[in-house]
């Protein structure tokens, strides 16, 4: 029989009191600090819970000196609980520990939280009755507040007040729906319940007075606004505000459509904006956008294939036009993303202000999609769910420029619904390909006739009448957008010096910076800010790399000049693959020539001659034994 017991699938509810089945047999959860930690556990939905939150969640403040070995203590009686027979201090296989973080192993069916994700989830991408009817399902989880009886010193979690959230932002969705379709009675049980729990929430009472009508009793409508408009005088000194006003006199127009559709209330703090309030923070779109015909159609594909795209990632070397083609991307698809577009640099490189933390990136959005200061809640998974609880209810389209790394992006997709994110990093994000409807785009330099246009839009008779020059400059620009601009840019500031004198002096400076004049320090800047996110090690491959004789390389010629072994020199190579400071070809690896340019003037300032005439010393006993081989 314990076998059998022990066996048994495990369940959790957290969409009122904390609960837990094995099998059909309810498990007692011990003391009220075990289900408070069990609560966050579940509340997190899988995601890990630091050791130092479950201290701060079960003491206020002043935690006893004994804290974390009670969280521990804690934590193995819990283990036990779902694990009968499970030995003092063993991991067990369903609360587990990594490192100082614990989590819950649950899968989609075994939680109710999960449960209600996946069917609002799939309301968002119906409609109808179909939409209501799984919005009425999802809804019908709830059997009171998340983790409802146990509060924190007196206080709500803020993990706890996210999920709420999740229920208040669905129920007014299942109302929209229900009032298109003329099927109010399916949530109106629903709506009910959560404007008792919310009666401030203006939005919430609107929508009951909007149903209330639709069912055919307006009068109890009229006495519920009655009710309403005395609460908010009452405890907050406040007037009603439009939404309420307005579905009022909705009720007073008996020749007002019962769906409310004339007096649809704008969505509240965390659901959809009206399309006047609607953010539109795009960037302008570049006037001399020229080219990438082929990344352009590769995108139209993904966002037209059968499969939903949720996010594309685009990267490239620095100075290749990363920002430029995202920004006029987003221009081109923000018609099909009624809802808004929102945008950050998330400051993954540079050499100001400290990269932005999902976190921070989360709560202006969330402040952009009309979610109030207060409402915001502390955590990151918490805000992380909150804001794709809102997407899932609308389309958007999400501008990500400058990203670091994969972890720095993740909480800023979305999940169900139609909304995209565009990204942009000068470095491989590793990860995209694992969540579904995520793709890279890899952008290269521009094709000979793509330079030729630009520098052609942007100085106009000058470039059309010197197409000698126009070669040149594109040749000695090694056909990267950013020195194409820069030089551009000083031309237009320069009427005096024409384009030939332009290419004359990129020629003079043979390969060096310093024949793009004041802008050379702009390219510097630009390179800087990848070269600044090596390791001391590839750093210093990085410089020694221009000693080589030719623009490519094998990685045993790298390894020679570094003095490395075979295993490291291909280990700090990825480094700069990674980094998009050199690129893969043909197992060779080929530098930029301004990359290669700005690598060699930092060799010279940092490693002093006997470094660097060593390392040419040794590619060249490379060579010579390659050659007697």
């Amino acid at each position: 029989m314990d076998r059998i017991r022990m066996t048994s699938p495990l369940s959790f509810a957290v969409l009122g009191p904390v609960r837990a089945w094995r099998g059909r047999s309810e498990i007692d959860l011990g003391t009220r600090q075990q289900r408070l930690i069990l609560a966050l556990l579940l509340a997190r939905a899988g995601g890990a819970v630091s050791v130092a939150e479950l201290v701060d969640l079960l003491w206020e403040s002043d935690p006893p000196p004994s804290a974390v070995n009670v969280v521990h203590r804690h934590v193995g009686m819990l283990r036990r609980r779902f694990e009968p027979g499970l030995p003092t201090r063993a991991a067990g296989s369903v609360l587990i520990r990594d490192g100082a973080e614990y989590r819950l192993r649950i899968d989609g069916e075994s939680l109710d939280l999960l449960r209600f994700r996946r069917l609002v989830a799939q309301a968002g991408g119906s409609s109808g009755e179909p939409a209501v009817e799984l919005y009425r399902e999802a809804l019908a989880l709830w059997r009171d507040r998340c983790a409802a009886g146990l509060r924190a010193g007196g206080r709500d979690h803020p993990e706890f007040v996210a999920v709420d959230g999740e229920r208040f932002a669905a129920v007014r969705a299942a109302t929209d729906a229900a009032l298109r379709a003329g099927c109010v009675p399916a949530v109106l049980p629903a709506l009910r319940l959560a404007a008792e729990c919310e009666p401030l929430d203006e939005a919430l009472q609107a929508r009951l007075l909007l149903a209330l009508a639709a069912d055919d009793r307006r009068a109890e409508a009229l006495a519920a606004y009655a009710d309403i408009e005395h609460r908010l005088a009452d405890e907050l000194g406040i007037q009603p505000g439009a939404d309420l006003r307005a579905a009022r006199d909705s009720l007073l127009d008996h020749d007002a459509p019962v769906d409310g559709s004339r007096s649809r209330p704008a969505e509240p703090a965390a659901s959809q904006p009206t399309r006047a309030e609607a953010p539109a923070q795009l960037p302008a779109d570049h006037p001399y956008f020229t080219g990438r015909h082929a990344v352009v159609a590769a995108a139209e594909e993904l966002l037209a294939g059968d499969r939903p795209t949720t996010a594309l990632v685009i990267d490239g070397m620095p100075g290749v036009g990363k920002t430029t083609l995202a920004v006029h991307l987003a221009h081109r698809l923000a018609a099909r993303y009624p809802a808004g577009q929102l945008h950050a640099d998330l400051r993954g490189f540079g050499s100001g202000d400290p990269v932005m933390t999902p976190a921070e990136a989360l709560r202006g959005f969330l402040r952009s999609l009309g979610v109030a200061p207060a409402a915001i809640p502390a955590e990151l998974h918490a805000q992380a769910g909150l804001y794709r609880t809102i997407l899932a209810e609308r389309r958007v389209l999400i501008l990500l420029d400058n990203c670091r790394d994969w972890d720095q992006i993740r909480h800023l997709l979305p999940g169900a619904g139609g909304s995209l994110v565009i990204a942009t990093s000068r470095r491989r994000i590793t990860g995209v390909a694992g969540p579904a409807g995520a793709h890279a785009l890899h952008l290269d330099l521009l094709t000979d006739a793509e330079a030729r246009e630009l520098l052609t839009r942007w100085l106009g008779d000058a470039a059309a009448a010197d197409p000698a020059a126009v070669d040149e400059i594109v040749a000695r620009c090694g056909r990267l957008p950013l020195a194409l601009a820069l030089v551009a840019t000083r031309s237009v500031g320069r009427p005096g010096l024409g384009l030939p004198a332009v290419a004359g002096e990129l020629a003079e400076a043979d390969g060096r910076l310093a024949g793009f004049g004041d802008a050379h320090a702009d390219l510097e800047k630009i390179f800087s800010w990848s070269y600044r996110a090596l390791t001391p090690e590839a750093a210093r491959l990085f410089r020694l790399l221009p000693l080589h004789p030719a623009g490519e390389l094998s990685t045993e010629a790298a390894a020679a000049l570094g003095g490395l072994s075979l295993r490291s020199a291909r280990g700090l190579l990825a480094e700069l693959g990674a980094q998009l400071l050199v690129q893969p070809r043909d197992g060779r690896w080929r530098m930029h020539e301004l990359l290669r340019a700005y690598a060699a003037e930092l060799g010279e300032e940092h490693d002093d001659a006997a470094e660097r005439d060593a390392a040419v010393e040794r590619v060249v006993d490379h060579y010579r034994l390659l050659r007697h081989r």
